[in-house]
């Protein structure tokens, strides 16, 4: 089947790469299910790496239509391209917090960082004093992943310095779980007690007076209510990736990926197809070639290993994904079935993108944040005023 045109295509009418689909509704019931499932707490939404691929500017008002008023982006430059797209009621935090030559640019955005370190805190303090008014803050405290965070001895430190927070507002103290996906590791109980000693020793600080608590990410929503405190933020549970690895999805698939058949080809037994002669035909096979490739977010590693699908037929990957190609075996099908600019699914009903990480021997997050801006991008679904 051939590529249709449709009504709400965003580049050119003719396909590139492929087409990928992005269903909004499904992001938008993917918010509700997760924070009917949190309850009283806030649910948050992680937007960072253009909403995991997808479109930060089209996916975060998605996410404010369905009540949505907290974003947490990875980087100030982020937070800045989405302020215009976001209501005045929404609050923008980053998670790398400050790098110095934006200090003042988030205050002016009223963009708030989230304080790693002592140097960020130093920094921030600075910039309250400069302006002579109050700045808002998060502050985050290292509980045993050793990524980000103030350290354990840093947080007593602080705690019994009565001007370290001078000038700022503690919106939430919050850490991150490193092993919420593996519900039975002691890490997840190890954190979390580590987190209610930290934030126990913050709150004796007069800053900490109206702080709350923020902890879980996606896979953390599902260990249960000790976890929850007062804000969630998920992130890839959002776009529709498992966070319960090994069990069945509780979330909606958001994306849909197709390539498109650029030419096809019979060969003969001994042939060999792609880089470095990896596949030898064992027996006369035909081959079609896609249009996409590693450039376009499909891993080298998915050479020998990964599959597609047209029209319900399972097509293996012959050799190594290329930058631009991959090579498929359609022995399966009719002859004469597969012709140039067919659709074939790389990511859909057939094959989710937790599928094909587990083929690239990878994460879902990788799959996704890989999907480059060669395809012609479909959104649906979208909110209505």
């Amino acid at each position: 089947m051939a590529f249709p045109p449709h009504p709400n295509e965003e580049s050119s009418p003719t396909p590139s790469a492929g087409l990928l689909e992005i269903d909004l509704a499904a992001i938008r019931a993917n918010y509700r299910l997760l924070q009917a499932r949190l309850g009283q707490t806030q649910c948050a939404g992680v937007v960072k790496a253009d909403a995991y691929g997808l479109g930060a500017s089209r996916v975060a008002p998605e996410l404010h239509a369905e009540g949505c008023r907290h974003f947490f982006v990875a980087h100030f430059d982020e937070a800045l391209a989405l302020r215009p797209v976001l209501p005045d009621d929404s609050t923008l935090y980053v998670l790398n917090g400050l790098t110095r030559d934006a200090v003042g640019a988030c205050a002016q955005a009223a963009v708030v960082p989230v304080l790693n370190s002592a140097d960020h805190l130093a920094a921030w303090r600075a910039e309250a004093a400069r302006l002579g008014r109050i700045l808002p803050a998060v502050v985050q405290i290292d509980t045993g992943m050793s990524r980000l965070g103030l350290a354990p001895a840093e947080v007593r430190t602080l705690a019994q310095n009565a001007r370290a927070f001078e000038g700022l507002d503690i919106l939430f103290v919050m850490s991150h779980l490193a092993c919420a996906d593996e519900p039975a590791r002691a890490a997840n109980a190890e954190q979390l007690a580590n987190f209610r000693a930290g934030h126990d020793v913050l709150a004796s600080h007069s800053a900490f007076a109206r702080a709350r608590r923020c902890l879980a990410n996606s896979s953390g929503i599902f260990l249960g209510q000790d976890y929850h405190f007062d804000m969630a933020r998920p992130g890839a549970a959002l776009y529709g990736i498992n966070p319960l690895p090994g069990r069945p999805n509780p979330m909606r698939p958001v994306v849909r990926l197709h390539a498109r058949v650029i030419q096809t080809r019979a060969i003969p037994r001994g042939v060999h197809v792609g880089y470095g002669y990896t596949f030898e035909a064992p027996a006369p096979v035909r081959v079609a070639t896609l249009s996409v490739g590693y450039a376009d977010g499909w891993l080298r590693s998915l050479g020998g290993r990964g599959t597609v699908y047209l029209d319900g037929h399972r097509l293996p990957i012959l050799g190594r994904v290329s930058m631009d190609s991959i090579s498929v075996d359609i022995s399966s099908l009719p002859e004469g079935a597969v012709g140039t600019d067919a659709r074939v699914e790389l990511i859909g009903d057939h094959q989710s993108v937790d599928q094909v990480a587990d083929a690239a021997g990878t994460i879902g997050y990788e799959i996704l944040t890989s999907l480059g801006h060669r395809y012609r991008r479909i959104y649906s679904g979208e909110a209505r005023a």
